[in-house]
């Protein structure tokens, strides 16, 4: 290939990566259908009171044209309105909240507003794999600190908060170019929600070096246990705090790539003008949908009923792990649970192709039980360092935001692992 032809190094890694890993042993697979308990999108749809309000939105002129490029005022209005009970006051819609195509283009404007070629940002492992791309992009340096899985993870089901942060690497990893930290909580593929003691030293230390703090935030109404919110804990903290948010994640509709920003104008006004540059605006209906989706949450009783819905299906589908004794990090909060195949013993010679022979042993578990028995789950490991890819090599994450009946139909055929199991 001509030098002038080849892609640019961000996009032209070799290594497979998992999305493409899976999918192909899922088409491969001699068991279908493919019970995809892998990826992160809803088996159902939102509430009817807000495909309703879409199907509504596309019969105005106004909103099959273009949004205003920081967000439909409508949407920026029920967001202030939904949020000040946890802020203790009402973003200004104006300046304090802009509206992207989705949380993740959201996060990108983030790094191209701040992150100058040789910027470091800080990001914990296990970590959502855009956020490396998205950092790379403008010229960043991914700089790794690791959440350490409990000692016996491997034979005791143990709350997901057990995951522990490494504050000694944490502070060994902040030098004079660090300019950002990425936070998730609650937490994916983990699903633990950090305490407030935990936010509260990872705050301190962005505020004494004047680190960004990128707080993901993205499954906010998905906590089973008290979660603070890191912006709230003082006006220093919100200073230098972007909070994300995603209505594919409140609403049950991820394909609608709604998400939002909210900060300090200080900081808005810089994410707002490179989201301009990436794509303008967002879709217009959807945001007007958004919009009174947030309105009539609270009277529709729709929060509470997602927590309420999301806790039942995690222990519907966990009922499978505690038969086979196959223990797992029960979730804080999110709709993944990561459980430990520790026990689980991979036939002698099983025929791997290269590119999974040679990854760690959670993708290869990942592949027997789609070649085996039909379920597809994710590997955690692409979402830690090769250095570090050990600590989870013999973890899975599914998620349980699927209908009832898939649930039972993926624990029918995840009980075909008795005879594989050991101990």
């Amino acid at each position: 290939m001509s030098e002038k032809l080849k892609p640019a190094a961000r996009v032209s890694r070799q290594k497979q990566d998992v999305w493409s890993v899976v999918n192909e042993a899922a088409a491969a697979s001699p068991v279908q259908p493919i019970v995809n308990m892998g990826q992160g999108f809803f088996g159902y749809n939102p509430p009817e009171f807000i495909l309703n309000a879409a199907k509504q939105a596309l019969d105005r002129v106004e909103c099959n044209q273009y949004s205003p490029t920081k967000g439909r005022p409508r949407l920026k209005k029920a967001l202030s309105d939904a949020y000040a009970p946890h802020w203790g006051r009402k973003l200004d819609p104006d300046t304090e909240i802009t509206i992207t195509t989705g949380a993740n283009e959201g996060m990108l404007s983030a790094f191209m507003a701040f992150i100058e070629p040789g910027d470091e940002v800080i990001v914990f492992e296990p970590f959502f794999d855009q956020y490396i791309s998205n950092i790379e992009m403008p010229g960043g340096k991914v700089v790794y600190v690791p959440m350490r899985p409990p000692a016996d993870g491997d034979h005791k089901t143990l709350s997901a908060g057990e995951w522990t942060i490494d504050f000694d690497c944490l502070e060994k990893a902040i030098t004079p170019r660090t300019k950002m930290l990425v936070l998730n909580t609650p937490h994916n593929p983990v699903g633990k929600v950090c305490n407030r003691e935990e936010l509260q030293r990872i705050a301190d230390l962005c505020v004494k070096h004047q680190i960004i703090i990128l707080s993901d935030e993205v499954y906010d109404r998905l906590f089973y246990v008290p979660f603070t919110r890191i912006a709230t804990l003082s006006p220093e903290v919100e200073a230098i705090t972007l909070t994300v948010g995603s209505a594919g994640k409140n609403f049950y509709a991820t394909g609608w790539r709604v998400g939002w920003l909210m900060g300090p104008p200080s900081l808005i006004q810089y994410v707002s003008a490179a989201h301009t540059r990436i794509c303008y605006s967002s879709v217009s209906p959807l945001q007007e949908a958004c919009a009174i989706g947030f309105e009539q949450a609270d009277s529709q009783g729709f929060w509470s009923a997602c927590i309420t819905d999301m806790q039942s299906k995690m222990k519907r589908f966990t009922t499978v792990f505690d038969e086979l004794g196959i223990p797992y990090s029960e979730p804080e909060g999110g709709y993944f649970v990561m459980a430990n195949f520790a026990k689980v013993k991979l036939p002698e010679g099983y025929p791997f192709p290269p590119h999974v022979a040679e990854r760690p042993r959670d993708f290869k578990l990942a592949w027997f039980l789609i070649r085996e028995l039909g379920v597809a789950a994710i590997p955690p490991s692409e979402f830690y360092t090769e250095e570090n890819a050990h600590v989870v090599e013999n973890y899975l994450r599914f998620a349980v935001c699927k209908p009832d009946e898939v649930l039972e139909d993926a624990k029918e055929r995840l009980r075909g692992l008795k005879k594989y199991i050991e101990g």
